[in-house]
C-alpha cells in the first residue's frame, strides 16, 4: 500500500515480522516559533543588559580618563536602548514623539484689564440706575403728597364760620387781613372763572384735582384766568372790600364733587393747613 505523501517522517522502522504502528505526535506537544514581538523583546533586553553590564564594569574599574569619560558611555548606552527599542517598534515614544498637550488659549494682561473697565463700568451703570429710579419714585411721592396736601389761601383772623348767622346760613369762612394781602390756591387746579360775581364783587373759582371747587370772594384784583392751571401755594389773588363787604377779608368756600358747600375749616384742617 502506497503512503500518504507527507507523513514519511511519522513512520519508525521495525524489524521483519514486527507490528508497525504509526507514531502521531499530539497536538499538545506542537510548540509555535517565537512571535516577532518576543524575539524583538528579546533583543532589546540583550542590549539593554549588556549595555548596563558595560557601564557598572566601566563604574566598578578604573576612574574614566579625560579621553574616555563614563558620561559618554552613559550616552551610548541609552542611545543603543532608544534605537533597539526604536527597531523593534515596542517600548515608549521616541524623541520627538511627545504627547500633544493641548493648553486653553491665555488672555493678556490688556484683556484681563479691558474685562475689569467694563464691570466696573456696568456696576457704575447699574447704581446710576438705581439712583434715578429713587429719585424718580421720591419725585412721585412728593407729588402725590402736593396733590393732597391742603394750603391755607390766606394768614388772618377768623372773623365768621360756617353755619348759621342772623337767621341765615353762611356758607363760607371769613378771614379778616389788610387790602392786598397775598390769597392762594390751597390745592393743584384749574380756574373756572375771575372776574366780577353778584354780592362777591370780584371773586375767583378753582376746580381741584379731586374735583373739589374752592371760592374766593370780596378780592381787590385777581392774579390768574380762566382754563389757567395753578399749583398750591401759587398766589391767584388779594384780599379785598369789594361787593357786599363790611371790611377787608377774604370769602372762602369749599363745595365737594356734588356741588354741596361744605365746611371749609373742617376741609383746611383734614388737609393739613391752618388759619393762624
Amino acid at each position: 500500500m502506497p503512503r500518504p505523501a507527507g507523513h514519511e517522517h511519522n513512520l519508525i522502522p521495525v524489524p521483519p515480522g514486527s507490528r508497525t504502528v504509526p507514531t502521531r505526535r499530539s497536538a499538545a506537544t506542537t510548540r509555535r516559533g517565537p512571535t516577532s514581538n518576543l524575539r524583538a523583546a528579546t533583543v532589546l533586553l540583550s542590549v539593554a543588559a549588556g549595555a548596563g553590564s558595560a557601564a557598572l564594569q566601566l563604574l566598578a574599574g578604573s576612574p574614566p580618563t579625560q579621553h574616555e569619560p563614563r558620561v559618554n558611555l552613559l550616552a551610548d548606552v541609552n542611545s543603543e536602548v532608544s534605537t533597539a527599542a526604536t527597531a523593534t517598534g515596542i517600548g515608549g515614544p521616541t524623541a520627538g514623539s511627545g504627547p500633544l498637550v493641548l493648553s486653553a488659549p491665555s488672555r493678556s494682561a490688556r484683556d484681563e484689564v479691558r474685562l475689569l473697565d467694563r464691570a466696573e463700568q456696568a456696576r457704575k451703570d447699574r447704581i446710576a440706575r438705581e439712583e434715578a429710579e429713587r429719585q424718580r419714585r421720591a419725585r412721585e411721592a412728593a407729588e402725590e403728597e402736593a396733590r393732597h396736601r391742603v394750603v391755607a389761601p390766606v394768614q388772618g383772623t377768623i372773623t365768621s364760620n360756617y353755619g348759621p348767622r342772623w337767621g341765615t346760613t353762611h356758607y363760607g369762612l371769613d378771614i379778616a387781613n389788610v387790602t392786598g394781602t397775598p390769597i392762594v390756591a390751597p390745592m393743584r387746579g384749574v380756574v373756572l372763572d375771575a372776574g366780577p360775581a353778584s354780592g362777591f364783587g370780584l371773586w375767583v373759582r378753582i376746580q381741584h384735582e379731586d374735583g373739589t371747587i374752592t371760592v374766593y370772594g370780596h378780592i381787590n384784583s385777581y392774579a390768574v384766568s380762566v382754563g389757567q392751571q395753578v399749583e398750591a401755594g401759587e398766589v391767584i389773588a388779594e384780599v379785598g372790600n369789594t361787593g357786599n363787604s363790611t371790611g377787608p377779608h377774604l370769602h372762602f368756600e369749599v363745595w365737594d364733587p356734588s356741588s354741596r358747600k361744605i365746611d371749609p375749616l373742617a376741609w383746611l384742617q383734614e388737609g393739613g393747613a391752618n388759619i393762624g
